[in-house]
């Protein structure tokens, strides 16, 4: 008679010392689990279930200003102050370690403040008013201090509308009735740009090629400028003017503009005949636009009081933030670190949101972190699932949002019903489809 023993030796699946990792023996053949995936669904509907019950995105609302906050900008650096420009002219500057008022400047320009920026360092801050002024500041970023007095003036002909820090050098961009590139230390003007063009708006530094800035103009155009050429280089023309444009840190090649149309639109600067990709969901103008440190995400700010985060490659917003007493939201911008956003409002707040809903603030165990991952796997896994998707894509809105959108959406469709009976009852060839991108 044979006897068969199942022996196991415990060398096999223990450590050499107590706080040794154990060995867990699992067979993977499918035919012994016949039903993991239907477990791993339900796992993944109760993540995102889970997602919109924790998802609370305010942190919290910076008070202080008087009127509305026109404007705002944080140094590239961790630990950064924020700074924030007014529309009765004053200057802020905010802790947002401990999200508090550090210091600020009441009467820093006459009239409003039109555009700030930091330097690189965070040791400097420029900004740009009614009285026909730029003004470099000094900042202690520890202290969260910014000085009473400008260090330096820099008179102009014109109002500017917007001021911008070149990435790595020590000189500055402001915009107006010219696009003006400016030294710390000269009160003329390095180089100063005219394109045929009423009044620019605004302007941004390209964060990879030194010598290249885009800005947009009242006569619809998005402009490219060179300044080892001392000229312009390249134009866009769009239905309407945009409000806003910033670069892609990451892709540098690429921009975004904010678009009073209600879209925002992502061009390659190296073909500028078709925008990229068309971001819709906004149902007012859009004001303001800023990119993430990683250059995957980037965040609008619209006349609609509400801001939207947007992945690049998606046409469609993934989340939508909005309160009770919030109002137009005239500016937003990126913490450095990439997981707060911010927002200055009509409402004279600067309110500071999560840059993912239901992120836990504070310190996480490794086990809360594995099963955070585990669950967004989930959730990528089964994204296409009817019931999955149906509840990752609602949005609760405002009822004046979500009446203007409906209206839209109706108009959308019927003039794209409209196109499709013109092609199918012309002559074939003489009406073409035109994509919205290249409207």
């Amino acid at each position: 008679m044979k006897i068969k023993v199942l022996q196991r030796s415990e060398q096999d699946y223990l450590g050499a010392t107590s706080g040794d990792i154990t060995r867990q023996f699992r067979n993977a053949d499918p035919d012994l689990h016949p039903f993991e995936r239907a477990r791993e669904y339900q796992r993944a509907l109760k993540a995102v279930k889970m997602e919109k019950i924790f998802a609370k995105p305010l942190v919290k609302a910076l008070e202080g200003h008087t009127d509305s906050i026109k404007c705002m900008a944080i140094a590239r650096t961790s630990a950064a102050p924020l700074l924030s420009g007014s529309c009765n002219g004053e200057l802020r500057l905010w802790n947002m370690q401990h999200l508090c008022y550090g210091s600020g400047v009441e009467k820093a320009h006459e009239g409003f403040v039109r555009g700030v920026t930091v330097s690189p360092d965070g040791t400097k801050a420029f900004s740009c008013g009614d009285d026909k002024a730029a003004k470099m500041w000094r900042i202690q970023p520890k202290a969260c201090q910014i000085s009473e007095e400008p260090q330096a003036s820099y008179h102009m002909a014109y109002i500017p509308g917007a001021i911008d820090h070149h990435w790595h050098k020590p000189m500055f961009v402001t915009v107006g009735d010219t696009v003006d590139v400016w030294d710390y230390n000269r009160s003329a003007p390095l180089s100063s740009f005219e394109w045929g063009c009423e009044r620019v708006i605004t302007s941004r530094f390209n964060p990879a090629e030194t010598a290249l800035l885009a800005s947009t103009a009242v006569d619809r155009s998005v402009g490219l400028y060179d300044l080892r050429g001392n000229a312009p280089i390249r134009k866009v023309i769009l239905k309407l003017r945009s409000n806003g444009i910033c670069w892609n840190p990451m892709r540098p090649m690429n921009f975004t503009v904010a678009n009073e149309d209600c879209s925002l639109y992502t061009f390659d600067m190296r073909k500028l005949s078709a925008a990229t990709y068309r971001h819709w969901d906004h149902v007012m103008a859009v004001l303001d636009v800023d990119y993430a440190p990683n250059g995957q995400e980037f965040v609008s700010a619209s006349y609609d009081n509400t801001i939207r985060l947007w992945d690049v490659g998606h046409q469609r917003s993934k989340e939508v933030y909005h309160g009770k007493r919030m109002q137009r939201v005239l500016c937003c911008h990126y913490t450095p670190d990439g997981r707060f956003v911010l927002s200055g409002s009509e409402d004279t707040n600067i309110r500071v949101w999560k840059a993912k809903a239901d992120q836990k603030l504070g310190v996480a165990t490794p086990r809360e972190t594995r099963a955070a991952a585990y669950r967004e796997a989930l959730k990528k896994k089964f994204q296409r699932m009817p019931e999955i998707a149906r509840i990752q894509r609602y949005r609760h809105v405002p009822k004046m949002i979500k009446t203007i959108g409906h209206k839209r959406r109706i108009m959308r469709e019927a003039r794209q019903r409209k196109d499709s009976n013109r092609r199918k009852h012309s002559k074939p060839g003489t009406m073409d489809h035109v994509p919205m991108k290249k409207r």
